[in-house]
């Protein structure tokens, strides 16, 4: 039984928060987020653009990247709007990101599309799993 059994016990600790005021350093996998993010809504800009006729070109090529980034900023983004669930900020991402790949594939790019929309859910997916961690 000796001095084994004598040893106080320690809890494990969580993570230590960054101090107030600060942030995490960035990764590489938040850097490529980013970019996929920044790629999704100029795709959904110059599908807006190029795939309707005149003045409907104007409004789509504005009003789908607008509405990528309002929804973006509503409950994904760092600093979203909303707190929500994981799932629903994961589903609304992948709405983004399966937009943008159908964007492409309707301009008759569905190379551009299918590799975009496999780096997009890789990244997603090893994001996800960083917050959770």
């Amino acid at each position: 039984m000796g001095a084994m059994s004598e040893l106080p016990r320690v809890a494990p600790q969580a993570p230590a928060e960054p101090a107030p005021g600060t942030r995490a350093p960035l990764s590489g996998i938040d850097i490529l987020a980013f970019v996929c993010e920044l790629f999704a809504f100029a795709t959904l800009a110059i599908w807006g653009f190029a795939s309707w006729p005149f003045p409907w070109n104007i409004v789509a090529g504005i009003g789908a990247p607008l509405a990528a980034i309002l929804v973006w900023a509503l409950f994904v983004s760092p600093r979203a709007v909303f707190a929500v669930h994981p799932f629903v900020r994961g589903a609304v991402e992948l709405l983004v990101y399966v937009s943008a790949t159908i964007a492409w594939w309707a301009m008759g790019q569905a190379w551009i599309g299918l590799a975009f929309g496999v780096i997009a859910v890789t990244t997603g997916v090893f994001a996800g799993r960083r917050r959770f961690a």
